[in-house]
């Protein structure tokens, strides 16, 4: 009777690890190439690719309509992915300057190889003020040298996305 309970917790305990390995190896981003044709979240459509704005265009939609701007479609090149779990982006825009992007509801990840491509993302943009804490945060989850994290020091306001779907490009 002893062997038969010894045998249980033994098979439980394995299962249990076996299970944490797996969890463990899900948390960080996706694998994935990031190759041409391939989407994350909600699919773009062919019409919203051919509607999407370049993020200078979507700048100056936000400053003259000063609110969010819903279903629209922006095109631009990924810069930075979340390392931990492909949760965030951020896309370079004609300034060299940056806007960040986060995936609706948490709903889906992007790989990290999604850093240098082209991408169309669908979904809603607006003009936001990011926390000092918020934005090292970010940092931090970018793996950011500690300088460059000890030098955000004032909150900063600058254009979020949020994605239904976003598609490589190029």
């Amino acid at each position: 009777m002893k062997f038969k309970a010894i045998l249980v917790l033994a098979a439980v305990s394995v299962s249990t690890l076996a299970f944490a390995q797996e969890t463990k190896k899900k948390m960080g981003p996706p694998e994935g190439n990031a190759i041409v044709g391939d989407t994350y979240g909600s699919a773009v459509e062919a019409k919203t690719e051919s509607k999407a704005i370049t993020v200078e265009k979507l700048s100056k939609k936000l400053k003259k309509e000063n609110k969010k701007v819903e279903n629209v479609a922006v095109k631009g090149k990924v810069t930075d992915v979340c390392e931990k779990k492909g949760c965030w982006l951020t896309i370079q825009t004609e300034d060299n300057s940056q806007f960040f992007v986060k995936m609706k509801d948490y709903a889906f990840f992007v790989p990290t190889a999604l850093k240098g491509k082209t991408v169309v993302m669908d979904g809603t943009a607006e003009r936001k003020v990011t926390s000092i804490d918020e934005q090292k945060h970010y940092a931090e989850d970018a793996k950011k040298p500690q300088a460059e994290i000890d030098a955000i020091t004032k909150p900063k306001e600058e254009i979020r996305f949020v994605a239904n779907g976003i598609k490589v490009v190029n």
